[in-house]
């Protein structure tokens, strides 16, 4: 996949579709489509037929001939003018792209302009990132080779203006960059277990760093062990295959200033361990480790991006097994800040090795720490697939998710952390216990995971969010990369 973006008057452009937007109220409709029919007269009768009338969402394919020098000619509908946001337009191209894709087109342009309170620029970011990410496909196992048949490969944004030339190649380069970052996170989520386990995830992450520049450290068993990280080393019992534990470094900012920390749920296969998990839907649970994914992403677009801040991602991995060596209920774990918990259940495990990554957090006196992890079952009972829920003490990092949301449409809710939900939590052997029981699932998790954090924090449950039963406008099935474009949102605009 690549995009560029290029000034050119549609009648000249080459493409094997050229995507047009028109929104539906009256006399926008009329002169977009009096101006579209000077270049392609026969457009004429397909308006008259009523069949496309610039409703939200709604997409018409018509042959162009001889007038346009791009064979195929696809109006997307933007809706009413007063009603248009980012995410309209991102929707748009990507309904749009999704049409000229079934056409067989594998090089579509998009003529833009500025919309509303949109600037140029951002209506370029939103098509680029719309028309992409509506384009991803896992077909690395399959055997019949596709060959992107059905995809669109290449995409060009085109505007009238000279002068608006530069603000359309910035804002496409960025949103490039984003989507291919948003598609590395949904290609470690979806990748099997047999492929990615923690060594091997360890190794793409510093393949990773490597391509776009920021530096990665492996920490393995014998180092995870030297700091004792009990809760990582207890969730690893069960298993054949050693844990790792991720740092990845991205020194953008000023020396001395203080670091973003991103922490990343990593657990790449859940079987539940002794508490295990129905077998229905198991094989979803190689995406357990879409926190770490979603890091991993974020990571990666910082870097290429060059943005001014430091950050660093932290990400625990190991699976999740029963076996003879396996944690069990009623075991007492100790973590690397010496506190201890006592596991009711084995399959709330990625609060215990999220804890560890909390602590060791602490070593960067972060500005802040948000960490990310398909957590709870209770969340999706809450907020659905749509929502992902968050929780935390810092409220100013809050309300720049809640802005980045606004942005992006990877939409957060608050839920709150209430001291007598602690009540749920306490043991009578250890200082803590790693499950609650059902009431109250997603905040006596996130108000475990507290008990860990010496700084501001905030904990985004993306249980729902980052594995979809279906696919979206722009997200897939499955792995979705939830996060990545909420994350980077919100540290550019730090």
């Amino acid at each position: 996949m690549h995009a560029t973006g290029l000034i050119s008057q549609r009648r000249t452009v080459k493409a094997d579709a050229l995507v047009v937007f028109i929104p539906s109220t009256t006399k926008l409709f009329q002169s977009a489509i009096k101006a579209l029919a000077a270049d392609v007269p026969h457009i004429q009768p397909l308006i008259d037929s009523g069949d496309f009338t610039g409703k939200k969402g709604s997409t018409v394919l018509a042959y162009a001939g001889s007038a346009l020098k791009a064979p195929r000619l696809i109006l997307a509908g933007l809706g009413e003018i007063d009603e248009i946001t980012v995410e309209t337009v991102r929707r748009a191209a990507a309904a749009a792209t999704k049409t000229a894709a079934a056409a067989g087109v594998k090089h579509c342009a998009y003529d833009v302009a500025a919309i509303k309170d949109m600037s140029i620029g951002d209506v370029a970011f939103a098509v680029t990132e719309g028309a992409m990410l509506s384009q991803y496909r896992y077909w690395k196992y399959k055997t019949t080779a596709n060959n992107g048949n059905g995809m669109v490969t290449s995409f060009s944004i085109i505007g009238a203006d000279r002068a608006d030339q530069k603000a359309i190649k910035q804002a496409v380069e960025t949103a490039s960059t984003i989507v291919e970052s948003v598609n590395i996170a949904r290609d470690l989520a979806n990748a099997p277990n047999n492929e990615i386990y923690p060594e091997s995830l360890g190794k793409r992450a510093t393949e990773i760093g490597r391509a776009a520049g920021f530096k990665t450290t492996v920490l393995d068993k014998k180092k995870i062990q030297a700091l004792k990280m009990g809760g990582l080393l207890g969730v690893n019992k069960g298993s054949e295959r050693p844990p790792v534990f991720i740092v990845m470094e991205h020194h953008g900012g000023k020396k001395g200033e203080k670091p973003i920390v991103i922490v990343g749920k990593g657990v790449t296969f859940d079987t539940g361990g002794i508490s295990i998990k129905p077998a229905a839907g198991m094989s979803d649970m190689k995406g357990d480790m879409h926190g770490a994914a979603t890091t991993i992403g974020t990571m990666h677009a910082v870097a290429k991006l060059g943005l001014k801040k430091n950050v660093i991602g932290l990400v625990p991995a190991t699976d999740n097994m029963p076996s003879g060596s396996a944690i069990v209920p009623g075991d007492i774990l100790t973590f690397m800040n010496g506190k201890t918990a006592e596991i009711d259940n084995t399959d709330a495990e990625g609060r215990l090795i999220l804890a560890d990554a909390l602590v060791y957090a602490d070593r960067y006196s972060p500005e802040t720490v948000v960490d990310l992890a398909t957590l709870t079952g209770a969340i999706i009972i809450a907020l659905g697939n749509t929502t992902t829920g968050m929780m935390g003490t810092d409220k100013a990092t809050m309300d720049r998710l809640r802005n980045a949301a606004s942005r992006t449409s990877e939409y957060v809710c608050e839920l709150p952390l209430y001291e007598e939900y602690e009540e749920l939590i306490k043991s009578d052997y250890a200082d803590i216990k790693n499950s609650g029981g059902r009431a109250a699932g997603s905040i006596t998790a996130a108000l475990f995971l507290k008990h860990f954090v010496s700084y501001p924090w905030v904990h985004l449950d993306i249980a729902g969010t980052a594995l979809q039963p279906k696919p979206g406008p722009y997200v897939p099935k499955d792995g979705s990369g939830v996060g990545v474009r909420l994350l980077t949102d919100m540290i550019k605009n730090w």
